[in-house]
């Protein structure tokens, strides 16, 4: 069945290189579930990173029987296209940039802070929206950290900072699809990485490993929640 790649990292052999492999997020949440197996009814903690890793966090954890928490981070942005990042912002405040992406764009100072405030916010409204007050949970426990995919891995690396600094102890990255150089940068961060389809390729997209695919509104999030599969 599954097996390990690189020391640490495992996935399914049978689900290299392959589209498609999963109905949607609820599906490879299972799959996920599987590989997860010795995880069970243990000590544990799941954490998602919104929108899509929720969606795929729910079914991991309750089939697991585990507690569920989000992990809010968000892509700092550039003003001219919504879609692409020059960095990342996570829940605890923490501010990643990446540098190389930077030396291209030419951003001013003043324009790289108001990114970063304007992100701060996203940030801040979504972990009051997603959380409300509750005090973070022990960190010394196992953290299973889940997403839809890994792409370029920068947003997650800043969501892994943010957890490593909150003392996190064993840290498990469990994500249904990863390009496999965006894997590299990001495995030696973590204790174990659990991907089930892992794809090279000059071209990789997550929605790719879907049948399925759509964004999720804030409200959806709101109601995957509203139903933790065990309390933290």
């Amino acid at each position: 069945m599954e097996k390990r790649v690189k020391e640490k990292v495992f996935d399914l052999p049978g689900l290299r290189n392959r589209r498609h492999v999963f109905k949607d997020r609820e599906a490879a949440g299972r799959v996920l579930s599987r590989m997860l197996e010795q995880y069970r009814n243990s000590n544990a903690i799941v954490f998602a990173i919104p929108a899509g890793g929720v969606a795929v966090a729910v079914p991991l954890a309750r089939e697991l029987g585990l507690p569920l928490d989000v992990a809010v981070v968000s892509k700092i942005t550039l003003p001219w296209n919504p879609e692409a990042g020059y960095g990342a912002v996570a829940f605890d405040g923490t501010v990643r940039l990446n540098e190389e992406l930077l030396s291209h764009f030419r951003l001013s100072e003043g324009q790289i802070r108001a990114g970063i405030r304007k992100t701060e916010e996203k940030v801040s409204r979504r972990v009051a929206l997603l959380r409300g007050d509750r005090p973070l949970p022990d960190f010394k426990r196992p953290v299973l950290l889940v997403d839809d995919g890994l792409a370029s891995g920068f947003t997650l690396l800043t969501a892994i900072e943010a957890l490593r600094k909150q003392g996190c102890g064993e840290l498990v990255l469990a994500v249904p699809t990863a390009h496999e150089e965006s894997l590299s940068r990001v495995m030696d961060e973590v204790d174990a990485v659990y991907c089930p389809n892992i794809r090279g390729g000059l071209s990789f997209a997550v929605a790719d490993a879907y049948e399925q695919w759509r964004d999720l509104s804030e409200e959806e999030i709101i109601t995957l929640l509203k139903k933790p599969p065990k309390p933290v």
